[in-house]
């Protein structure tokens, strides 16, 4: 990829720490409160010691997600308002609760932000073995896919396990919407926008957090039932599918 970067993408409120604290290990009781944070601006960071290569790759990311979401917005006579996208290191306070790094990414629909700890790119590379500047793209995508689907009234509160994945699957999809018209609109400019390799580091990341992989590593066996966010081939199956097809209309997930 060339570049000139209660709670979702990790469940819904309450229940999405708990989810998280089986898988990732960590005591949801335990999370701390931060310092504060400034969430001002488009882009807000907590820690003014965050990196500013990496600061600006997530920053360059939002703004591809904002041109191509704003497009497809327009082609449906509607307006697209984009998320406010908080970088904070260990742990953060937000209107979804407290969250930390341990849980990942997150979209909070209460105040419309999505709230990255940047040492979980690393964890995608040593831990998930999904390296690459496409699949951290990719997980940026997912949680503005996220807001996406609260602007559209998708979120609904009270979701069952069923629902929870049916939701989060969706996300995948949007993403993959989103790369897809991302570069179709550099193409037309003559511009490079996907390398060779980019959607394959997508899809490994996808697998790698798919649910039944990250039960068989915490837990060392599988409870389907349980599962929050869909499976490794589920979450590959939708990016491809949102990335095939450019459009919101073949994301609906709900014969998952």
């Amino acid at each position: 990829m060339r570049v000139g970067p209660m709670a979702v993408g990790g469940g819904l409120g309450t229940i999405a720490l708990l989810v998280l604290g089986l898988l990732f290990g960590f005591d949801p009781g335990d999370i701390g409160i931060p310092s504060g944070y400034d969430s001002s601006a488009p882009l807000a960071e907590t820690d003014s010691g965050v990196n500013d290569e990496r600061k600006d790759f997530v920053s360059a990311v939002v703004g591809f997600t904002e041109d191509a979401w704003s497009e497809i917005f327009r082609e449906e006579g509607g307006s697209y308002r984009p998320p406010t996208m908080v970088l904070y290191t260990e742990a953060v306070e937000s209107a979804c609760g407290f969250g930390q790094a341990a849980m990942g990414p997150f979209y909070c629909p209460s105040d419309q932000k999505v709230y990255l700890d940047l040492s979980f790119f690393q964890e995608l590379h040593s831990r998930f073995q999904a390296p690459g500047d496409f699949a951290q793209a990719y997980v940026i995508a997912h949680e503005v896919g996220h807001h996406v689907q609260n602007l559209l009234g998708l979120m609904k509160p009270g979701q069952s396990n069923r629902d929870s994945v049916r939701t989060e699957l969706q996300a995948d999809c949007f993403a993959g919407v989103w790369a897809n018209r991302t570069e179709r609109s550099q193409r037309s400019e003559a511009k490079a926008f996907l390398d060779p390799g980019d959607l394959e580091e997508a899809l490994q990341a996808a697998s790698m957090i798919g649910d039944d992989k990250l039960q068989m590593r915490s837990r060392g066996y599988v409870v389907p039932e349980t599962f929050t966010h869909g499976s490794a081939a589920q979450r590959m199956r939708w990016f491809k599918q949102g990335f095939q097809s450019g459009d919101i209309q073949g994301c609906n997930t709900s014969t998952e």
